[in-house]
């Protein structure tokens, strides 16, 4: 249940505001037609997460107002592949809005996160592939979880990833993010008894194919265990491994 709903029902039940002001308070419940755009208000309660923002191809106003809307529905707002202008808005009725130029996110929430037991380990390849890793690393913190990052460690210099294998020891979850033959996925599967969700990426010479090739070996992956998100999506690997370390 998101936050503005629950404090509405408190104030309903404490008598602080009458049933008419709670209908008009709840109306715009399940979702919020802005003409443009149609939010999303019951995402919260179905997948434990409110509706994320995806800012390329929006224009900033569109962005700005669609974030004022689930920032006073529920408290927590993320926009993935964001840009300076749009965070710059925000930030003038948000002060403590952040914007993320590594990972190209906006991050808000009023409260601060209860976090996860586990711990999410994010590794890539190459240093390249870190851009996508990081719109990882910040969609997982926002979502409550501990993270620790292994980069720059492909299989080109196996023995950088062998080395560190403590790490991947104590990680419940493991993001594995490569481009050029996506290869480190199902080494990383091979070593470790978690579950490993496997990010291609477009990094790569013309043979990798803006990161087809990636994908087509992590799909083909003979290790088991390895599950594969879309072409440089490390939000939507951040969102499955925090449903995993739910």
């Amino acid at each position: 249940m998101s936050e503005r709903t629950v404090k509405v029902l408190k104030d309903l039940k404490s008598g602080r505001i009458s049933i008419d002001k709670a209908l008009e308070a709840l109306r715009h419940l399940p979702y919020k037609d802005l003409g443009f755009a149609k939010i999303d208000h019951h995402r919260s309660l179905r997948r434990g997460f409110p509706e994320v923002v995806f800012g390329k191809g929006k224009t900033v106003d569109h962005i700005v107002r669609i974030s004022r809307h689930i920032i006073i529905h529920d408290g927590i707002l993320l926009v993935t592949r964001a840009s300076k202008e749009a965070y710059r808005k925000l930030k003038k009725s948000y002060p403590k809005i952040k914007f993320d130029e590594k990972a190209a996110t906006i991050t808000f929430r009023k409260t601060v996160p209860v976090y996860k037991k586990g711990v999410i380990l994010i590794i890539t390849a190459g240093t390249a592939d870190m851009p996508v890793a990081e719109e990882a690393r910040s969609t997982l913190e926002l979502m409550g979880n501990r993270v620790e990052t292994l980069y720059d460690v492909g299989v080109a210099g196996l023995h950088r990833i062998l080395h560190k294998k403590h790490l991947l020891e104590k990680a419940s979850v493991i993001i594995v993010i490569a481009g050029m033959e996506g290869a480190l996925a199902s080494v990383v599967s091979g070593l470790v008894s978690k579950p490993v969700v496997a990010v291609p990426t477009s990094v790569g010479y013309g043979a990798s194919f803006e990161g087809i090739a990636p994908l087509l070996t992590m799909m083909n992956s003979c290790s088991p265990g390895i599950a594969v998100v879309n072409i440089d999506n490390g939000f939507g690997a951040a969102y499955f491994a925090s449903l995993i370390n739910s």
